[in-house]
C-alpha cells in the first residue's frame, strides 16, 4: 500500500468505486445510478454533495466523477501549461464536455444528449466501478471493449509489475 501512495494510487481515497452493473436509459436519458455507487457516493462527500460530474472519456465511454475528486482534477489541470498541445486536448476531451448531473430523488441521473450520443447510450448501458470514478458504457461497447482487454494480458500483466502488484 505505501508503494501505491508514494506514486500517488489511493492516495486520500477513503470509499471506491467497484463492480460492474447493468442498467437501462429511458428516451428522456435517465438512467438508475447503482445503490452501490449511491452509497459510496454519500460517504465519499463530506458536504452531502451527492452530485457527479460527467463528460466524455478517452475510449467511447462517459466518465463521472464526484465533485470532489473532480475538483481536484481541474486543480491539477489548471497548474499545466495551457500551451501544451497534450494539455489543450485533454481539456477538450475531459474538461469542454463536463456536466454537473444532479441524481434525483429516485436515484436517477439525467445524461445530457450530447453525451448520450457520444457514447452511443440508447438502451442498455453498463456502469464499470473504476475505483475513485465511474464509467458508463452502452452494453455493446463495453462487450467489445472488455474483449480487447482480455486479449491485452500481456499489456496488463507488464503493467501490473512495474506497479510492484
Amino acid at each position: 500500500m505505501d508503494r501505491l501512495r508514494s506514486i500517488g494510487i489511493n492516495k486520500g481515497v477513503t470509499s471506491m468505486f467497484r463492480g460492474l452493473y447493468e442498467h437501462t436509459i429511458d428516451a428522456k436519458g435517465r438512467t438508475s445510478l447503482p445503490v452501490r455507487f449511491r452509497e459510496t457516493l454519500e460517504q465519499s462527500s463530506d458536504d452531502g454533495d451527492t452530485r457527479l460530474i460527467v463528460t466524455t472519456g478517452i475510449d467511447k465511454c462517459l466518465v463521472a466523477y464526484p465533485v470532489s475528486e473532480w475538483d481536484a482534477f481541474e486543480t491539477r489541470l489548471a497548474a499545466l501549461s495551457q500551451f501544451d498541445p497534450a494539455v489543450v486536448t485533454l481539456k477538450r476531451i475531459y474538461v469542454a464536455g463536463a456536466t454537473d448531473c444532479t441524481i434525483d430523488k429516485h436515484g436517477r441521473l439525467l445524461i445530457p444528449p450530447m453525451l448520450r450520443e457520444y457514447a452511443g447510450l440508447s438502451r442498455d448501458v453498463v456502469w464499470a466501478g473504476m475505483v475513485t470514478f465511474i464509467e458508463i458504457w452502452s452494453k455493446d461497447y463495453w462487450t467489445q471493449q472488455a474483449m480487447v482487454s482480455r486479449q491485452s494480458r500481456d499489456a496488463v500483466a507488464r503493467a501490473l509489475t512495474e506497479l510492484g502488484l
